[in-house]
Parts: structure tokens; C-alpha cells; sequence
């Protein structure tokens, strides 16, 4: 429960003090300004931000809904940018009220005021807002990956009501302060904020598709710097600065900066010049009572027009009410609708027999197989044969149901019997909107090409392996120690770079790369043989007399697959399933120190490891591009980013052992290598062999 509650603490703490700062500063100036009377429209819409939120998290909950990446990404820049704008007026506002507090205050803040409760009502409520949205749809997808709610909503409580107690401490310390300096700092620390929002919003809009230049990092400091360290999260929370930047936010947050801040100073010294009176201060305190001749008194109307009162609780009602009302319309009227009961037919004969143009939305398809064979089947775009769902294995006569979205686009169905023959249904126009999620199918020829150059790449290795096994043997039997273990680690990070092949290597691996878990005699056990034999020897002082026979053994084994692998069968298939894998055992077994006999060089392998899949990636990189442009970048990004972070552990020749690593240096290996386990997830299934293809 816990481990799921800290994330969204985090994003609780972050979103919280970002919305939080803005308010509270508001507020204060209200309070200060002696403009208590206008808080009733700050409160409504920060009531209004808090329904909407509150009702968008209900949408998604009750509707089982959720928006497109991009969707998401674009929605949150454009309102970020609107945001900003609407904070950089509230700036600009306060330095105008500043200037006039030499003479009558009151009257002269009064005035300033009179700028409609519209803008203080929707400052708040796109101060609130954004943040707002933005966690419920984190606390959504958050508890779905937990399959439970309290941890990741326990999580976010904590970390608003932090938010808040840093918010409320603002706010009492900025009523303390003399009232020209409060407006000076405010507005200074206001400009900033808004530049970390636009920098947000942008990066928002180019993760959204809308603007370029998403992978054109300015600078990365993820190596040195962790973001979700205590400090990391205060600084993306409170100037969304991240260790991460593209060139674009860099550019708008600076340039909002060398912008706003020089006109916003300049307003200030005017402020100054017009001070009158001795001493040019002014002296208006919290908690104070200032004198008439201080503070001018407002103007009071002479006669007074009738107007129509309407009760106070009104507004705050209708505010809540409203977005309440609409997410309980989308509930009812938008939950996605589903053609349950639709059967289509799969057989060599009657392949989408019953299936008429579907709407739009989230379909149940029931596909029953009325033929004599087992049949894949899959709905496709017959333009361009991209898969949209599939059921393999559909044995005769009976009944499966496939989940699909529908989107604006051409469907048919494929019907692949075990015969092979595959047999297209007509296809249908749904109307509306593209954009249906399809991968377009693979087949063994596609990965011919690929196949071939990791053939040669492995055969390469292998080569080379067999050259450098001899070696280490030929230092064990000289007695050369130290000079073998050097030797030994070479040998071993050139086969933990053939990571896609293992499944290929058959009995060979074992003796290869075996531990001794599992063992009766553990790392005594006559069947512990291979790279880790003889690490274990060489690490835990046994003679060379004593290792000549493992290092012998070792050698002859990878010569032994060195000459077998040409004939072996690698499949295709695991091309892209090793792309997730390899890495995966990094993760589990080089990472905690599981393999490690002694050496120390759990990070040397983890390398190799990495070595191996950026090289797997190479050969699967044009299959890649035409299926998921944008995956490729996000991957290359993730790789650099464990590949420094390995580095920052190699120093003078030697690895850092994992047992040694600090806490954080440790938390960040492991949360690079999840991240790039995350971003490779989807290449198992875009590279998929489908018979459709």
C-alpha cells in the first residue's frame, strides 16, 4: 500500500505547492489590500477548480475512460499557457497597485480592485485547476496500475495537506511584511513560478505533438541530480524546474524571465520615485489600525441604485453543482457503448458473417468459430493491414469475446485458419474521428534482415569470446592471477553482450554462465562450471592448480558454441521479445548482486547488458520507426541516461560493486533501468509475428 502511496505523495506535494503559492499569494494581497470583501470570489473559484476535478476523477473512475497521450499533453500546455497569462496580468496588476501607495492607500487599492470578480475568480480557478486535473488523472491511472485506491489516495491527502501547511506559512509570513515590500517580492516570485509554468506547458505541448523539438534536450542532469529526491520534488513543484530540459522550455523560460522580470523591476523603481512624505516610507503594518490621514476613507455613493440581491450562497453552489451535474450527464449518457451480442462468424467460409458497421467507442465483439480448424483472427485495416485487436488459438465451435476501441476508419475482419489460408471479410466505414490504436503486423520475412545482422553480430562475439577464454585459461595456468582476473571480466561483459541469443545457446548457456543456485553443493557442486566458477575461484583465493580445470572447461565450451551456433535455431521471434528481456535480468540478477561470486562487477555486466540491447535495438530500428516513430527518441534518451549513470560508477578501471553502492546512486540505477524497461515494453507486441501479415 505504502509503495504506492509515495508516488502519488509526491505528486499530492508538487501540484499542491504549485497551485498552493499562487492562491495564498492572492489571498494575501486581498487581505493586505483591505479588500477582504473580494475573497468570496477567490474562494468560489477555487471551488469551481476542486469540483471540476473532483468530477473529472469520477468521469474517468465511473466510465473506465481515459484520454490519448497526446490529448492529455496538449489539454495541459494550452491551459498551462493560459494559466500563465492570466498570473502574468495578476503581476502586472500588483505593481500597478503598488505605485499608488504613497498617497491614499485605500482609495487607490480600491480602485485597482475594480478589475471584475471574473478575472479573481478565474485566476483561481486556472491557478487550482490545472493542478487539479492533472492529479486525478495521475491518482486514476496510479490506483489502476495498483488495482487499489487507498494507498495512492492516502499518498496525495498527505502531500496536499503538506502543500497546504507550506502555503499557509507563505501566507502568514506575507502579512507581516511592510506592504510595498510584499507587492515587490510577490509579483518577483510570481514572474518566476509563471516562467517555470510556461516552461511546463510548453514541454506539455510538445509531448502533445503540437510543437517540435520534444528530443532536443538542452541539457540532462539525471545522472547527478535525482528527481525524486526531497529537494528534486520542491524544485519541480515550486519553479517546475526538471533535471531534464528541451531546448524549447529552456528558451521560453528564460525569455519569459528577460521579459517580464526587466519590465516588472521597472514598474517597481517607479513605484519608488513616487513616493512623497519624510522618509518616502510607508508604514502600514498587519494588525495595525492606520490613521484617516494615512489611508483616505473610499468614496461612498451619494445615492445608491436599487438593485436585486441574490442570497451568497448561490455562486459557491452553482459552481459545484455544475461540473457535478455535467460528469453525472457524461456518466450516464457517455459511458463508452459496447456491442455485446454481436456474434461474428469465423471460419474459412464465413469469415465476419454478422458484422455490420460498429459506432463509435468501446466495442465487445462475441467472435464464434463455426468451422472445422483453430483459427487466428484479427480486425484489421484492410487499406493497410494494421491489427486493432486479435483472438489467437479459436478452437471449433466455440465462442471469445474481443474488446476493441473504434475510432473513425476502415474494419474488416482476417480469419486465419491452421491451414494457413487467410480469408478478409468486406470491410465497413465507421464515421468520425481517426485515430483507433492498429499495429501494423509483422512477418518472419520482416524480420529476415534483422535476424541475419544479429547473426552476424553474435557469431562476431562468439569469436571473440573463444579468443578470450583461451586467454584467461592460458593466465590460469601460468599463474598469472591478477592478470587473469582482468582477463576474466573482458571474457564475461562480451557474452553478457549476446543477451538476445541465451534462448538460442540451449545447454551451452548453462555451462557457460551457470550459477550455483539451486545446487546441491552450491558453489562446490561438481556441476557448477563456467564464467562464475571460476569468479568464484579467483575472488576467494583458490590456486591456480585448482581453477586450471574450470578455466580449461570454459574455454572448450565456448569454443563448442562457437561451432554449434551456425546451426542452431534462432527463432525470430525472440528478437523483440529480448529487446524487454535482457534488461530485465539486469534488473533482477545484476542489479541486487544475485550473480555476483566475489568480483564485484555486477555493473560491468549490467553494461554489457546494455551494450547488447542498444545493438539488438540497431538491427530492429527501421521495423521500429515505421511502427512507432515516437519510440525510438524516447528510448535513445532512457539509454543515455543509464549509460552515464553506469559510467559515473566506473572509475580508474574499476567498478563500483553493487553492495557499495550509496542509497541514492542505487535508487537512481534502479529507476533508469525501470524507466527504459517501461519505454521498451511496447516492442514486443509491435514486432509481434501475426499470420495476418
Amino acid at each position: 500500500m505504502w509503495d504506492d502511496a509515495f508516488p502519488s505523495f509526491l505528486i499530492g506535494l508538487r501540484e499542491g505547492l504549485e497551485a498552493g503559492l499562487i492562491v495564498s499569494v492572492l489571498v494575501a494581497t486581498l487581505v493586505r489590500a483591505g479588500a477582504k470583501s473580494r475573497l468570496p470570489q477567490v474562494c468560489t473559484g477555487v471551488l469551481a477548480a476542486v469540483a471540476l476535478s473532483l468530477s473529472f476523477g469520477a468521469v474517468l473512475t465511473f466510465t473506465a475512460a481515459s484520454l490519448s497521450t497526446t490529448a492529455q499533453e496538449a489539454f495541459g500546455g494550452t491551459l498551462s499557457l493560459v494559466a500563465v497569462a492570466f498570473v502574468t496580468a495578476m503581476v502586472f496588476w500588483m505593481r500597478r497597485s503598488a505605485r499608488s501607495l504613497a498617497g491614499e492607500i485605500k482609495e487607490k487599492v480600491t480602485e485597482a480592485l475594480a478589475m471584475g470578480a471574473g478575472v479573481l475568480v478565474v485566476t483561481s480557478f486556472l491557478a487550482v485547476g490545472r493542478e487539479g486535473l492533472e492529479t486525478a488523472l495521475f491518482l486514476w491511472t496510479t490506483a489502476r496500475a495498483a488495482d487499489e485506491s487507498a494507498g495512492p489516495m492516502a499518498g496525495a491527502g498527505i502531500g496536499l495537506v503538506l502543500a497546504a501547511g507550506l502555503c499557509w506559512g507563505l501566507y502568514r509570513r506575507a502579512l507581516r511584511i511592510n506592504l510595498t515590500r510584499f507587492f515587490t517580492v510577490t509579483g518577483v516570485v510570481l514572474v518566476v513560478i509563471a516562467a517555470g509554468v510556461l516552461g511546463y506547458g510548453l514541454r506539455d505541448l510538445q509531448e502533445g505533438g503540437v510543437l517540435p523539438g520534444g528530443t532536443a534536450y538542452a541539457f540532462d542532469l539525471s545522472g547527478s541530480v535525482d528527481a525524486g529526491s526531497w529537494y528534486g520534488t520542491l524544485l519541480q513543484g515550486v519553479l517546475n524546474l526538471t533535471p531534464t530540459m528541451t531546448w524549447l522550455q529552456v528558451i521560453g523560460y528564460a525569455g519569459y524571465l528577460a521579459v517580464v522580470m526587466p519590465l516588472f523591476v521597472r514598474g517597481v523603481r517607479g513605484v519608488r520615485g513616487v513616493r512623497g512624505g519624510p522618509g518616502g516610507r510607508e508604514q502600514v503594518t498587519a494588525g495595525a489600525t492606520p490613521t484617516r490621514s494615512a489611508i483616505a476613507a473610499p468614496a461612498q455613493p451619494t445615492s445608491p441604485a436599487p438593485s436585486r440581491t441574490r442570497p451568497a450562497w448561490l455562486t459557491p453552489v452553482a459552481v459545484v453543482a455544475v461540473p457535478a451535474l455535467l460528469a453525472g450527464l457524461v456518466v450516464a449518457l457517455a459511458r463508452p457503448k459496447s456491442a455485446a451480442g454481436e456474434t461474428v462468424a469465423v471460419s474459412a467460409t464465413d469469415c465476419g458473417r454478422g458484422f455490420t458497421a460498429p459506432d463509435p467507442g468501446r466495442q465487445d465483439f462475441r467472435m464464434h468459430n463455426t468451422g472445422d480448424q483453430t483459427s487466428e483472427v484479427y480486425l484489421i485495416d484492410p487499406s493497410t493491414n494494421a491489427v486493432y485487436g486479435e483472438i489467437e488459438g479459436l478452437a471449433p465451435g466455440t465462442t471469445r469475446d474481443l474488446v476493441v476501441t473504434v475510432a473513425g476508419g476502415t474494419y474488416a475482419w482476417r480469419c486465419v485458419p491452421a491451414d494457413g489460408r487467410a480469408v478478409t471479410s468486406e470491410a465497413v466505414r465507421v464515421g468520425g474521428a481517426g485515430g483507433g490504436k492498429a499495429v501494423v503486423p509483422v512477418s518472419e520475412r520482416d524480420l529476415a534482415a534483422p535476424l541475419k545482422a544479429y547473426r552476424a553480430y553474435v557469431d562476431r562475439g562468439l569469436a571473440a569470446l573463444v579468443t578470450q577464454t583461451r586467454r584467461l585459461s592460458d593466465d590460469i595456468r601460468a599463474g598469472c592471477l591478477g592478470t587473469a582476473r582482468s582477463d576474466w571480466l573482458t571474457a564475461h561483459r562480451t557474452y553478457a553482450s549476446l543477451g538476445a541469443a541465451y534462448g538460442t545457446f540451449e545447454d551451452f548457456d548453462q555451462k557457460i554462465n551457470g550459477r550455483p543456485d539451486g545446487l546441491p553443493g552450491g558453489v562446490r557442486d561438481k556441476d557448477f562450471t563456467g564464467f562464475h566458477r571460476v569468479e568464484y575461484g579467483l575472488w576467494h583465493g583458490q590456486s591456480a592448480a585448482e581453477l586450471t580445470g574450470p578455466a580449461q572447461q570454459l574455454a572448450r565450451d565456448a569454443d563448442g558454441l562457437r561451432k554449434a551456433f551456425p546451426h542452431q535455431d534462432f527463432d525470430p521471434s525472440d528478437l523483440p521479445l529480448r529487446a524487454h528481456e535482457i534488461l530485465e535480468n539486469t534488473l533482477q540478477f545484476e542489479l541486487t548482486g544475485d550473480t555476483d561470486q566475489g568480483s564485484g562487477t555486477g555493473l560491468a555486466t549490467a553494461d554489457a547488458n546494455l551494450a547488447g540491447t542498444r545493438e539488438l535495438l540497431t538491427v530492429l530500428r527501421p521495423l521500429l520507426t515505421t511502427r512507432a516513430p515516437r519510440l525510438l527518441p524516447t528510448v535513445d534518451t532512457d539509454i543515455a541516461r543509464l549509460q552515464a549513470l553506469l559510467d559515473s560508477e566506473h572509475r580508474g578501471g574499476r567498478w563500483t560493486p553493487v553492495a557499495r553502492l550509496d542509497r541514492t546512486a542505487k535508487a537512481r540505477l534502479d529507476g533508469a533501468t525501470g524507466q527504459l524497461l517501461e519505454d521498451l515494453s511496447p516492442v514486443p507486441d509491435l514486432l509481434e509475428i501475426r499470420k495476418s501479415a
